[in-house]
């Protein structure tokens, strides 16, 4: 089994930087290699290998020779026969589908229609915190990830962190997901159905892999979902306009402060099902559903509301029912339809293990400027951030193949330039006017 040939796809750390989007407690399992600095993951039965520098994403998958391949034979001298023709014309046209297909699968799941530098531009302009956070955070994303994936993970998130969850996760696929490869001695699997969750066995076995009180509540959860709900009911409950993976997208309802009424919906059957809390269904209605409106709020961002927005000035200084409500509706008001977007941009800024990735570089110009009729001087700050990068040599010398905007492809033989070790990903300009005796003193 071996990979398919670099592809690429014009994008810029702006829009989306996945060392960030995909560390930032959203998806569990994605297995980074430090080596070459890419990110592996199985989504929808393909092995997929990202990497990123400041201008492109580059991508491929696992390929298995088809099934019946036998080892090559010596050419022939004939001529081959028009069958033999129209046979090597339907295997391009089936890579083209493939290649179409996985690059379909890359632009869901990142949510590549929406324009994030416009959302930032607009966030800042309503809100200054946000404005001060976001230049050093640029390119977080929200995911479309697969809908029961997202309500098992954050089932698992329950008085947990990141690392921990991540390895919960991978010991369900790794006991109950279907195998796609193993490359490099590692071992690749699907994430698991309902089904394969359900079986009486699974809490005794869950317990047995330290899943602790959480395995009950992912059986029970997937006994409901298998057998108690429709087909197709954990995916009924998504936003229209950001729908299950191959459903055409189609309007919402109107948004209001509490969120539109779809969104709500969603919220409270999610409820029902075991170890589902008000913030693991918002969680899962944001990152599984694509309810963009969803603001999950935990111990974390109720210190982030407390420190930044003022809440728990008075009575309320606990987050309660009426708290959790607030905050979302605050949040909501202020940024939107898409809130839970801007929400994870502040959340991932006070995640510590993001401080030896991303680092501010700030630049000051003193300009002495004569003000008329005042004794004052402009003085003039720019911040720029920086974001570090990690490119092997042999790989940037490799050949890749470019995925234009509207799908279509262009083979590049030319070795493309390995970046600079950091990229500036975005800069900020302040002005402020100070006194000319303070600046002789």
């Amino acid at each position: 089994m071996v990979f398919t040939e670099w592809k690429r796809l014009p994008i810029s750390l702006g829009e989306l930087c996945i060392n960030t989007t995909l560390r930032c407690g959203q998806s569990f399992r994605w297995h980074h290699i430090p080596e070459s600095e890419e990110w592996r993951c199985v989504l929808y039965g393909h092995l997929l290998s990202l990497k990123q520098d400041s201008s492109y994403l580059y991508y491929r998958t696992l390929q298995s020779p088809p099934r019946g391949t036998h080892l090559p034979t010596p050419p022939t001298s004939q001529i081959p026969s028009r069958a033999e023709s129209d046979s090597d014309s339907l295997a391009v046209s089936h890579k083209t589908q493939d290649d179409d297909h996985i690059l379909h699968i890359i632009k869901h799941y990142f949510n590549l229609s929406i324009n994030l530098s416009d959302l930032y531009s607009q966030w800042s302009s309503q809100d200054p915190n946000f404005k001060k956070k976001a230049a050093q955070f640029t390119g977080i994303r929200i995911l479309r990830q697969n809908a029961w994936e997202a309500l098992v993970s954050f089932i698992c998130s329950s008085n947990n962190n990141i690392a921990r969850i991540s390895q919960m996760v991978a010991k369900l696929c790794t006991n109950y997901g279907p195998y796609v490869g193993t490359v490099d001695e590692h071992a690749y699997h699907d994430f698991p159905i309902p089904e394969a969750l359900a079986g009486k066995e699974v809490e005794g076995n869950l317990r047995t892999l330290g899943f602790g009180y959480r395995a009950k509540y992912i059986w029970q959860t997937a006994s409901m979902v298998s057998a108690d709900r429709p087909e197709g009911w954990l995916d009924g409950l998504s936003n229209p306009e950001s729908p299950a993976f191959g459903v055409e997208p189609r309007p919402a309802d109107e948004m209001k402060p509490e969120g539109r009424q779809g969104y709500r919906d969603a919220h409270e059957k999610l409820l029902d099902l075991q170890g589902v809390g008000p913030k693991v269904a918002d969680c899962v209605s944001l990152m599984g559903l694509g309810w963009g409106e969803s603001v999950p709020v935990d111990t974390h961002v109720w210190q982030i509301a407390q420190r930044d927005y003022r809440f728990g000035k008075g009575s309320n200084k606990s987050l309660t029912k009426a708290t959790y409500d607030a905050v979302g509706n605050h949040f909501r008001n202020l940024w939107g339809k898409e809130a839970g977007w801007a929400h994870s941009v502040l959340f991932t800024a006070d995640l510590r293990s993001f401080a030896d990735r991303l680092e501010a570089t700030k630049k000051v110009k003193v300009v002495a400027k004569d003000v008329k009729n005042k004794e004052e001087v402009e003085i003039k700050t720019e911040v720029e951030t920086a974001v570090a990068l990690k490119l092997l040599k042999e790989e940037a010398d490799s050949p890749v193949k470019v995925e234009d905007a509207e799908g279509g492809t262009e083979k590049n033989s030319k070795k493309r330039k390995k970046p600079n070790a950091v990229v500036h990903a975005s800069q900020t300009t302040e002005r402020r006017r100070v006194s000319k005796r303070l600046r002789s003193g």
